[in-house]
């Protein structure tokens, strides 16, 4: 009588489904919080996430919020030259609105920033330390860059967070493996 091999080793059938839920169920949450500042000219600011290796090379964009209903020739676009790293890194290569990343601008107040970890540029990410760069510039106003360093997949959860002076405030990163 012959048994198939799933019956003899039952966690052996059961593997490749467990390491594809374990890819699968890597979890990251971003958290944004945009000060309210007493200014006589408030603008909301520009915002641009990114992923960045360890030689700095930009990987690919997280999020990027502008002014999206700004009429004219450039429309909101013109004033994403003032994040300044962001646009030098991947901006100026970057075609916008870019599906599922672009965004209206936000006001005061904390934001979640949506990112898939099985979506560019995660997936297919190989192991290895990188950076979330925050950046952020106000027409008639500051600019300020915050970096989150992380690891790749993570085995553990990490929370990696960085507080701005100007522009931004508190931005943190959660990873669940």
């Amino acid at each position: 009588m012959r048994f198939p091999v799933t019956a003899l080793f039952p966690t052996l059938a059961a593997a490749p489904a467990l390491l594809a839920g374990a890819a699968a169920a890597t979890e990251l949450t971003m958290s944004v919080q945009i000060p309210r500042l007493d200014v006589s000219e408030y603008h909301r600011p520009y915002l641009a996430v990114w992923l960045e290796g360890q030689d700095g090379t930009a990987l690919g964009n997280l999020a990027v919020w502008y002014e999206l209903r700004k009429q004219g020739p450039e429309g909101g676009t013109k004033y994403l030259k003032d994040m300044r790293q962001w646009w030098r890194r991947i901006g100026r290569e970057t075609d916008l609105p870019i599906d599922g990343v672009s965004g209206a601008t936000r006001p005061a107040g904390e934001h979640a920033v949506s990112l898939n970890p099985d979506a560019p540029p995660f997936a297919g990410l190989k192991p290895g330390t990188y950076e979330v760069v925050v950046e952020a510039a106000r027409e008639v106003g500051g600019r300020e860059v915050l970096r989150l360093p992380l690891v790749w997949p993570p085995a553990a959860t990490q929370t990696v967070g960085a507080r701005g002076t100007s522009e931004l405030g508190a931005v943190s990163l959660t990873l669940k493996p």
